[in-house]
């Protein structure tokens, strides 16, 4: 029991603390936090027992606008939080893949399957939609890596549907903040199984390429690959 006690008492801690760094981080970036979180349990509270007194029951309401006020603080800094943190993350390289990490059970995600010179990037995210490959970056500079990240696949994964989502605020693109809520409105076509046959293929063909011999400088004409390399099947 002690040992449980423990465990609880810290997992408690670890939450209590992550709240606060969450607070912080987010107080830099919304000036008006406070403010907000306060008048919103402030209004809470007072309609609720408002309706207290009308109704002749103030201490059953107070209490209820208690607990609702606390709940709606909690839900409003929970969005403000979240607004923050996409504030401070658009524009930084890589900021596709922290969202794509935190999409949810049932995806498996792969950050820089495919990167330029000038750091454009592109990630893949695997789920029952099939396979979602996500783009930032200039949009002309990361159709051609989609476009070539797709001719890779389609030698081991032609059966399975690819969609592709350009990160940005132009047209055709999709805001950062709205990448999670795209993966997730796209239409279930694989079962379970599918999806872990399409991770474990998708990953021998990242080893396949890895191991591949390639020379280290230019190709001299009429050279041909060395035989006893690994084949596609």
């Amino acid at each position: 029991m002690a040992r449980k006690d423990n465990a609880a008492s810290s997992a408690n801690q670890g939450r209590l603390k992550q709240i606060a760094l969450t607070y912080k981080m987010t107080r830099r970036a919304d000036k008006k936090l406070d403010l907000v979180i306060a008048a919103v349990g402030i209004v809470t509270l007072g309609v609720v027992l408002a309706i207290g007194f009308l109704i002749g029951h103030p201490v059953y309401l107070g209490i209820l606008g208690f607990l609702l006020a606390v709940l709606a603080m909690a839900i409003v800094f929970g969005r403000r939080a979240e607004h923050a943190a996409f504030s401070q993350m658009e524009g930084q390289p890589g900021a596709a893949a922290a969202v794509l990490e935190n999409v949810g059970r049932g995806w498996t995600t792969t950050a820089a399957v495919a990167m330029n010179r000038s750091q454009d990037v592109v990630h893949r995210a695997v789920g029952k939609a099939g396979i979602v490959l996500v783009a930032e970056g200039n949009p002309n500079r990361v159709k051609a890596l989609l476009a070539a990240e797709k001719r890779k696949m389609a030698r081991v994964v032609s059966d399975v549907p690819v969609h592709d989502i350009m990160v940005g605020d132009g047209e055709g693109q999709v805001p950062l903040k709205k990448v999670r809520t795209t993966l997730l409105k796209l239409p279930r076509v694989l079962t379970g199984p599918q999806v872990t046959q399409t991770n474990d293929r998708l990953r021998a063909m990242g080893d396949l390429m890895k191991n591949m011999p390639l020379p280290k400088g230019p190709m001299p004409k009429g050279a041909r690959m060395p035989r006893g390399g690994p084949k596609m099947r």
